[in-house]
């Protein structure tokens, strides 16, 4: 158990060949690793084949998140480049009494330019759209306010000047295409809040759930908010001196009693990614059962854990020395896990976001 709270137990090494640059052509058929977490038996399917590890009565539940265009290319008042990566969805703020009329949002942005900014200096996206750097929180992070002049709309600044904002590992000489605007996106994506999409979902297509609710699989929703904490390295040693980043769940009190149904009822919790994990198990009682909230999540998932309120997940294989490696050990063992890793390696299965998946099971 001690190697288990170790950094350096949770490195592995992954070929560059094996980081999945774009996804697969369809989405459920990308493949799918097994793993039986009983007995350690392994299996490997097409995601679409999925189906048949599903019983009538079991309930599969996914995060709708959508990831919002974040990346901004802006220009400071020198005329200098400038990229702000919103961390959060702004939020609005009360009217400004000096320019009546101006919408103004608050936000906190990583600040991209060629010198180090300053407080109060301005960056403009186009000639209507700007935002002010408030306050200095240190690594290239600031409070920033964003002004829209009156008639003016958020979403359209960040259709207009923001791109969908892909992880580091995904390194393309072009970048971002416009097939990532639906590609890195769940088919169920309906609450804009993410800077990084639930992956896990990114298999599912419509297809695949009518099948699933034929078969008498139940669907629930639940909101995490997945942000830029879940890229941050584990700089400690003892993973248990990491600091987890917080992220904004909602559970509505519906989805937590249709959950808790299938749990009475014998049925299987289906969590669709650590995301989904991550909020029912944050909303778990000491009797596995779900209570609707609405906060913001800190819950940190390392071995040791005790599981409460899911049977199965489905989770993308995941980056060495990360959190979220530590949250699968978690429910599955790590000499376990890292022996899968090695299996998908060998058989040259694509990894993190735009690559395949596994299924967790019992």
């Amino acid at each position: 158990m001690q190697d288990d709270l170790t950094l350096q137990a949770y490195h592995y090494d992954l070929p560059e060949e094996n980081i999945a640059q774009y996804p697969a052509d369809k989405r459920d058929q990308s493949r799918l690793l097994v793993l039986n977490r009983a007995t350690g038996a392994t299996d490997h399917l097409q995601f679409h084949d999925i189906v048949t590890l599903f019983s009538p009565g079991d309930t599969l539940v996914v995060n709708d998140t959508k990831v919002f265009p974040a990346r901004l290319a802006g220009r400071k008042s020198s005329g200098g480049k400038a990229e702000v990566f919103l961390l959060n969805y702004p939020l609005p703020l009360p009217e400004n009494d000096e320019k009546p009329g101006t919408l103004l949002f608050h936000a906190e942005a990583l600040i991209k330019t060629s010198r180090p900014p300053k407080e109060a200096s301005r960056i403009m996206f186009n000639e209507h759209y700007s935002c002010t750097l408030l306050e200095n929180r240190g690594r290239g992070k600031w409070l920033i306010t964003l002004a829209l002049p009156a008639g003016g709309e958020l979403h359209q600044l960040l259709t207009e000047n923001g791109e969908i904002p892909l992880p580091p590992y995904i390194k393309r000489p072009s970048g971002p295409t416009s097939a990532d605007t639906s590609r890195y996106q769940t088919i169920y994506a309906d609450s804009p809040g993410a800077v990084a999409a639930p992956t896990a979902g990114l298999h599912f297509t419509k297809g695949l759930l009518r099948e699933l609710r034929r078969k008498g699989v139940t669907l629930n929703t639940i909101t995490l908010h997945v942000g830029y904490g879940t890229f941050a390295p584990v700089q400690v040693n003892d993973i248990a001196d990491h600091v987890i980043h917080q992220e904004y769940v909602e559970i509505s009190r519906q989805a937590a009693d249709e959950i808790n149904e299938t749990r009475r009822k014998g049925g299987r919790v289906w969590a669709v990614g650590t995301t989904t994990a991550r909020a029912l198990e944050y909303a778990a009682k000491d009797d596995g059962m779900v209570k609707g909230l609405s906060e913001w999540c800190d819950l940190y998932i390392t071995p040791g854990f005790t599981f409460r309120a899911i049977d199965n997940l489905i989770t993308n294989f995941h980056l060495p020395r990360s959190s979220l490696l530590f949250m699968v050990s978690a429910l599955c063992g790590r000499k376990q896990l890292l022996a899968c890793y090695r299996e998908a390696i060998s058989r040259n299965y694509r990894f993190y976001s735009y690559g395949d998946a596994m299924a967790i099971i019992k």
